[in-house]
């Protein structure tokens, strides 16, 4: 299994409707609205590194009011869960 955080900004008058396309996405488990330097950060949990190229790389392009995205690739899970096992649940 492979984890992202994806940081995004949005166009301003579209934060709720990128939010609600992107949980929509095959490969995105979460989506939250944020504060800060960027709008949204959206939680990417695929198969492979060419699953999250495919995300990344063709996915999203598909959402229009995305005007930039920093993916950044999770080496290791520090958490008192068993967040895999949750994740892998009707896989």
């Amino acid at each position: 299994m492979v984890t992202a955080i994806i940081l995004i900004r949005t166009e301003r008058t579209a934060i709720n409707k990128v939010a609600t396309q992107l949980a929509e996405l095959d490969g995105i488990s979460e989506a939250y609205s944020v504060s800060g330097n960027y709008d949204l950060v959206a939680l990417a949990r695929v198969q492979s590194n060419d699953d999250l190229a495919d995300l990344v790389t063709s996915k999203l392009l598909t959402i229009d009011s995305i005007t930039h995205s920093e993916t950044m690739l999770a080496f290791k899970a520090y958490s008192p869960h068993d967040l895999e096992a949750m994740f892998m649940v009707g896989m």
